[in-house]
C-alpha cells in the first residue's frame, strides 16, 4: 500500500516512519517541497489558502509583499506546476487556490494521524 494512501494501518506514526517512499511518489513530494522551500511561495500559499472563500484573485496578492508582480507571477507558476495551486481566468483577473488533495498529501506524509511529530529527535541511533 502507497503512503499516500488512505486509510493506513498505523495511525500513530508518520506515514514515513512506515514504509519507504516509491520512486514516483517521492518525486511528486519533492516537487511539492522545493516549491514550498521559498519564504516568498509558502507565504503565498498560506494567502490563498486562508482567503475568505479559498480563492484569491492575483490582484490582492501582489500587493501583500514587497516583490514585483512579474515576480509573484513566475512564484505562482512554480506553485501551478509543482501541483500545490489552480487558477482560472476570469475577465482581466486570475484567481487562485489551493488544490486540498495536494495539502492532504504533504499533511499525510509527514504528520501521524494524531499529532505533530516532535521537533527534535528523542533517541541517538547513529553512533
Amino acid at each position: 500500500m502507497s503512503i499516500l494512501a488512505p486509510g493506513r494501518a498505523d495511525p500513530c506514526c508518520a506515514p514515513l516512519a512506515d514504509e519507504p517512499l516509491d520512486s514516483d511518489s517521492a518525486g511528486e513530494l519533492a516537487r511539492m517541497f522545493k516549491a514550498l522551500g521559498d519564504p516568498v511561495r509558502l507565504r503565498i500559499l498560506s494567502l490563498v489558502a486562508s482567503h475568505e472563500g479559498g480563492q484569491c484573485c492575483v490582484c490582492e496578492i501582489s500587493p501583500a509583499f514587497e516583490v514585483s508582480q512579474p515576480t509573484i507571477s513566475h512564484h505562482l507558476k512554480t506553485l501551478r506546476e509543482a501541483g500545490l495551486l489552480d487558477c482560472e481566468r476570469r475577465g482581466t483577473w486570475v484567481y487562485y487556490w489551493v488544490i486540498p488533495a495536494a495539502l492532504e498529501r504533504l499533511s499525510a506524509v509527514l504528520a501521524p494521524g494524531s499529532g505533530v511529530p516532535p521537533a527534535t529527535p528523542t533517541g541517538n541511533a547513529c553512533r
